[in-house]
């Protein structure tokens, strides 16, 4: 981490704003977009660390929100943003958790399978193909924005993360995902997910983009943000399971809040 004072969040410009989305990414995508909900699919290991990540989500909502989370729907009244959502993984627990959730991907036919599978579960969940630049320029902001394992996809990882603070409330809380540029991240992340237990299609990831926590927290307060929480979150093979611990070297979790 740096020093660095946080810089004030852009302001929501009028103009048409430059996308933060990467065609060869988007393609990428969209060619798998229909096993989103497969858990035996591409996306198994999505399905496989959720809870994980949707545990993560939910302590560091309640705790930012005073919520009970034994309650039915504990974050009724709050708006959740889910940038890059995929095929809705995220989307569908956290609004049955009563957030209103909106999810925007870049890829259109991500988000059309999304909202197909979320009106066939029965889950309100708002999905647009949209890029939180655009939302900007709308004016939204949100009470807890989500950016998880997307900023190792993207053209401009400082724009991006400015863009992704600037649409937290101030009082409100962003929780981003994403994997360490180090070489055992090299080794597990994308030798050993892709080319030896095929977790993942080849070329998946290309390690040069992953983004050390340093760099992920310098740009979330050069928009804004106060990084309150970094952690990592590690396999157990023999488990077959994900944890949060203290090990950030491959993948890691952060939450951050804006001042109110």
């Amino acid at each position: 981490m740096t020093d660095a004072a946080p810089a004030p969040a852009p302001a929501p410009s009028t103009s048409a704003p430059a996308s933060s989305a990467v065609e060869a990414e988007l393609a990428k995508f969209a060619a798998m977009a229909d096993t989103w909900w497969d858990p035996e699919g591409l996306f198994k290991p999505l399905h496989v660390f959720n809870p994980t990540r949707l545990a993560y989500i939910r302590d560091h909502a309640a705790a930012r929100f005073g919520r009970d989370v034994t309650g039915r729907q504990p974050f009724a009244g709050l708006r959740l943003l889910d940038i890059g959502c995929g095929g809705g993984l995220l989307c569908e627990p956290m609004a049955r958790l009563g957030f209103e959730v909106t999810g925007i991907d870049a890829t259109e036919k991500n988000t059309k399978i999304a909202a197909v599978h979320a009106e066939s579960s029965g889950v309100d969940v708002t999905y647009r193909c949209a890029t939180p630049e655009a939302l900007l320029g709308e004016g939204k902001m949100y009470d807890v924005v989500l950016t998880m394992e997307v900023v190792e996809h993207v053209a401009d990882v400082d724009a991006f993360l400015a863009s992704c603070g600037a649409l937290v409330k101030p009082g409100g809380l962003l929780i981003g995902a994403t994997l360490n540029r180090t070489v055992k991240a090299l080794a597990l992340a994308k030798f050993g997910a892709e080319y030896v237990l095929r977790w993942l299609p080849k070329g998946t990831h290309d390690w040069k983009k992953f983004v050390k926590p340093s760099e992920f927290a310098a740009g979330l307060r050069a928009g804004g943000l106060t990084v309150d929480d970094l952690s990592g979150m590690t396999f157990n093979p023999l488990a077959g399971t994900w944890s949060i611990t203290r090990d950030l070297d491959v993948n890691y979790l952060v939450a951050a809040h804006k001042a109110a």
